[in-house]
């Protein structure tokens, strides 16, 4: 029997009009809960210090991740927590593995990993972080996966590297799921950031059209080939290049609240469309979609995202 899509809901604003800032994280913790009821697998922030062009003004409000993730941790029950993703440069790997591993006790064995290359330099310049070139963080980035793996596997971990090394460090207490948290790598770049996909990620998130993914698709199991893994070890998932509306009347009004970026790569369109609109997707092997909160701002909103999980609903597979 085939098992039904995975569904994440990110958090990528903090900006809820009409919340004053005492009462922003009650607001998050009730979407997050929402969220959880609605059936959603996964709930993710970004991992940000400022926000992100294409979301909004950096001078908005940004929680910071790991902080916020633990405190939702602590009011939620079922869904996977984790972010979308973590830069490599803002924290040192093996820290890194323990704030994750302490998510992963306080939720019970809820945490995923979500790390990528980090892309944003403003705010590397703003807080004085080292922000090297694509190639370097590249490296890092896969030091860093080998370390956070060591640490969630192994009880006394070595490892020397270019950037990074830890001696026989401990990570007590131990990750709740066998084998650590999954790991989530975020990017799609063909040369490098697809084999490390390959070789250690057990989720990967994607954007772009159909074409396109199919593309990326072709060039990962490539990379699985070469590594030898199989390609269905990896949960792949894609930005949802749909908004959810109550009628078709909604449909130019909510479209025209989005940043000018993602109209173009957007479709407006109740549940029952939406349905319509992702099966291609899954024909095409991919797993899972995750659906963005600018638009789902309210309990209300986030009940619609439930209809279309119940709409697509099936046998369910963990992850």
């Amino acid at each position: 029997m085939t098992s039904p899509p995975f569904f994440g809901f990110h958090m990528p604003s903090f900006s809820f009009p009409g919340v004053a800032d005492a009462d922003r994280f009650e607001h998050l913790a009730g979407l997050a809960l929402a969220a959880e009821e609605a059936g959603f697998d996964l709930v993710t922030v970004m991992d940000h210090f400022y926000q992100i062009h294409g979301v909004g003004p950096e001078e908005e409000p940004m929680l910071e991740a790991y902080t916020t993730l633990g405190a939702l941790a602590a009011r939620t029950t079922r869904v996977s927590l984790g972010t979308m993703v973590t830069g490599v440069t803002y924290r040192n790997p093996a820290v890194l593995a323990k704030q994750v591993t302490t998510l992963d006790t306080i939720s019970a064995g809820r945490a995923i990993l979500g790390l990528g290359a980090a892309w944003n330099e403003d705010e590397h310049r703003g807080y004085g972080i080292d922000f090297p070139p694509i190639g370097e963080r590249m490296d890092r980035l896969e030091e860093a996966l080998r370390i956070c793996r060591l640490m969630f596997d192994e009880e006394r971990p070595s490892f020397s590297g270019r950037h990074y090394r830890i001696n026989r460090a401990l990570n007590r207490p131990r990750p709740v799921r066998p084998g650590g948290p999954p790991i989530l790598i975020g990017g799609s770049g063909e040369k490098r950031t697809l084999r490390l996909v390959a070789q250690y990620a057990d989720i990967a998130n994607w954007f772009g059209d159909l074409e396109t993914l199919r593309h990326k698709t072709e060039v990962f199991e490539r990379h699985c080939e070469v590594v030898g893994r199989d390609p269905d070890d990896v949960l792949r998932t894609i930005m949802a290049p749909v908004v959810l509306v109550e009628s078709d009347a909604e449909a130019d009004g909510v479209l025209a609240s989005l940043p000018e970026a993602r109209r173009a790569s957007t479709s407006a369109v109740t549940p029952a469309r939406a349905a319509e609109l992702l099966q291609p997707y899954l024909d095409a092997g991919f797993r899972g979609f995750i659906l963005r909160n600018p638009t789902m701002l309210t309990v209300d909103r986030i009940q619609l995202a439930g209809e279309l999980i119940r709409l697509m609903a099936g046998t369910r597979s963990a992850v």
